[in-house]
């Protein structure tokens, strides 16, 4: 874990440009070690951009960015990569649809997709394996990776990205594209993920509050690459500020610890 600080994530005043535009403007972001965040907003907030700069694949254009008291710019990024977990579409789509399950996740050690020459020990097989039990698809193990369902694919994206025992774990819409049932099960194993208090910190991006899982302890809204809000969910997770964010009246309901939304009155 983090050896100086309890910080996993420390961004002020952060802002990205490219082509002109400004996809993030004037970020200031902490994440402590035991939080979970949820980053929430319409498409084109910039959900995705924030993420890859706490993932280490983005350097800021303007401000500090510090990632496991590291400081962007200033660190190697490919020693600093292999500590922080990561699932997103974009490496999703180039995991080879002919490799078997196991070797998805177990190649993460090596931070390749496609397990070609490199050597794993016994260890690293039997992380793997365990991983993929840990999270109900230990049956798949040797399954080819592209004959998989969706939701059990996304399922391996999430072993593959807690393969390294990462201090900082990131999901960017995990439950993209499944069927109810599919997205019910895999935020009941993110759920599993954020109780336990051996996991790491994580920051979950989503555009919907039906996909925030339970044991998730702070939100952050965006819209227009700025934050509207951030802080605790029981206390910024308001119709009011989700009518904000998407620019349209909002009803938040909440039951237990789930959230829906739907067009009406604030």
């Amino acid at each position: 874990m983090c050896a100086s600080s309890d910080r996993v994530i420390d961004i002020r005043d952060v802002s990205i440009r490219r082509g002109g535009s400004n996809l993030l403007e004037h970020i200031d972001w902490q994440v402590e070690l035991d939080e979970r965040w949820v980053i929430l907003g319409p498409n084109g907030a910039g959900k995705t951009t924030l993420l890859n700069v706490a993932a280490a694949r983005l350097h800021p254009t303007q401000g500090v960015a510090r990632i496991l008291d590291e400081q962007l710019g200033a660190t190697d990024v490919f020693e600093l990569r292999p500590r922080i977990g990561l699932s997103t579409s974009t490496l999703a789509e180039a995991i080879p649809p002919h490799e078997t399950v196991v070797n998805v996740v177990v190649t993460a050690a090596w931070a390749v997709l496609g397990r070609g020459k490199e050597q794993y020990d016994d260890v690293d097989e039997s992380r793997a394996r365990s991983l993929l039990d840990q999270l109900g698809i230990e049956a798949f193990a040797d399954r080819i990776y592209g004959s998989l369902s969706e939701g059990e694919r996304k399922r391996v994206q999430i072993a593959r990205a807690l393969m390294t025992d990462p201090e900082l774990l990131l999901l960017d819409e995990p439950a993209a594209g499944l069927d109810l049932g599919a997205r019910e099960r895999l935020v009941q194993l993110m759920s599993g993920l954020a109780l336990d208090a051996d996991a790491p910190a994580m920051a979950l991006v989503t555009h919907h509050v039906e996909e925030i899982p339970p044991g998730f302890t702070h939100v952050m809204l965006l819209r227009d690459g700025a934050i509207v809000t951030a802080g605790l969910i029981d206390q910024v997770l308001t119709s009011q500020n989700l009518s904000k964010t998407f620019d349209i009246p909002l009803h938040l309901e909440r039951r237990g610890d789930r959230f829906t939304a739907v067009a009406g009155n604030e």
